[in-house]
């Protein structure tokens, strides 16, 4: 797939073009929205507010290569607008599109399956909602610090200070090793 041209295609009013754009990743707008609203329907939600924005503005966008970073920040924003309106709390990922490596261990019992979510919900919960936001964005949805940086529209210290800070949190808080 070409994005650029696509996206030319798209600018110039062409809704298959940017219908094939979107679908080419959906499933990491998803996830990513469903890491914002924490259930399925005001997931969707906020994917139909980022697609009539992206159609809305998609002249607006300088780099074509820069699409799918661009339209990622737009969906961002659209669940925090979503939030602030229905004053929401930001909720943890759905563990179940989480890491393979965790997800095959786990799958063959659900009860500890249910008890690791629940840990990780939980310890999650005990760090500001920027150092939540910042280690979901880098290890949930593989993220790097830049795009992290972007799609938050803060500096990329500022990313790396709020994961630092965070991991930082969790080991004094839980003990042990830990890895990124």
């Amino acid at each position: 797939m070409n994005i650029v041209r696509l996206v030319n295609k798209a600018k110039r009013g062409n809704k298959e073009a940017l219908l094939q754009l979107i679908m080419e990743d959906k499933d990491t707008y998803y996830r990513l929205a469903f890491s914002y609203m924490g259930n399925s329907h005001d997931a969707m939600d906020a994917m139909e507010d980022m697609i009539v924005k992206i159609y809305e503005e998609i002249d607006q966008l300088k780099k074509e290569e820069a699409f799918y970073s661009w339209s990622k920040t737009i969906l961002v924003n659209s669940c925090k607008t979503m939030l602030r309106k229905n004053k929401k709390l930001i909720l943890i990922d759905d563990w179940n599109e989480q890491s393979d490596e965790i997800s095959h261990a786990l799958t063959s019992n659900p009860y500890l399956k249910s008890v690791h979510q629940m840990d990780i919900q939980e310890m999650l919960l005990q760090l500001n909602k920027h150092q939540k936001e910042a280690i979901q964005l880098k290890y949930f949805h593989d993220m790097d610090y830049q795009s992290i940086a972007t799609l938050t529209n803060v500096s990329l210290g500022t990313v790396k200070s709020r994961i630092f800070q965070g991991l930082k949190k969790l080991r004094e808080l839980h003990g042990g090793e830990w890895n990124e």
